[in-house]
């Protein structure tokens, strides 16, 4: 880290990564399990899912349905959620921080997700986010998604910074994947919602961090918390 030259922009998955949305996700998948007499599931597998998008979460609580079962189940899920996107949902502890120092120095910031965009916008703005970042990116915000590299390209093109000049920030294989075919530097967020029986030894990240504030040196700033980032 210290031989390189300080980065330009910070990228940012948003569902484990930037935003801790677990829990109201949860308490939507268990409304929908109640309403069909089911017992609520236990937090901590919903959390692991949640990364994985709503399929993957309403597939944990309903692994039976057939297609059109799901279909509006899934329906049903997305609008509870709509509903209560920010009742727990938080900046993982530190980030404000993280946010504040990039804002003062004038360092841009951004989201690229594949959740919807009419999910994505009103969550940051409800959280005071949307105007701050220079640049959110959805899953329908493009023709494809990650693990293409596309969406982080294009945003890349959006603040104006060259993409080998950016990190990406994520909690997931695709989002490695995403960052290295895009020429970015690749993290991986350890405090995200990865299974604990995910193998991620083979994930393309150039380094892991445990705490939002270890982004900072990365782009040439420092504060009395950061710890020096290292390897995968």
């Amino acid at each position: 880290m210290t031989a390189r030259a300080p980065l330009a922009a910070i990228l940012l998955d948003l569902d484990g990564t930037l935003l801790d949305t677990a829990p109201d996700i949860a308490h939507a998948l268990n409304a929908v399990r109640i309403a069909c007499s089911l017992p609520p599931l236990d937090y901590a597998p919903i959390r692991a899912q949640v990364s994985n998008g709503s399929v993957a979460v309403l597939r944990l609580g309903f692994p039976d349905a057939d297609e059109t079962q799901f279909a509006a189940l899934r329906t049903r899920f997305l609008q509870l959620y709509r509903a209560h996107l920010t009742r727990e949902t938080r900046l993982f502890p530190g980030f404000e921080a993280v946010l504040a120092r990039l804002d003062a120095h004038r360092i841009p910031w951004g989201v690229i997700t594949n959740k919807p965009a009419w999910l994505t916008e009103p969550l940051l703005e409800q959280l005071g986010l949307l105007t701050r970042a220079s640049c959110v990116l959805s899953g329908d915000s493009l023709p494809v998604c990650k693990p293409d590299p596309l969406p982080l390209v294009t945003a890349a093109q959006r603040i104006g910074v060259e993409p080998s000049r950016c990190l990406y920030l994520g909690d997931a294989l695709r989002d490695a994947q995403a960052a290295r075919a895009a020429s970015m530097v690749a993290l991986g967020a350890r405090f995200g919602y990865i299974e604990a029986e995910e193998d991620v030894s083979s994930w393309p990240v150039d380094a892991w961090i445990d705490q939002p504030h270890e982004l900072l040196e990365w782009v040439g700033l420092r504060s009395t918390a950061a710890a020096q980032p290292t390897g995968a």
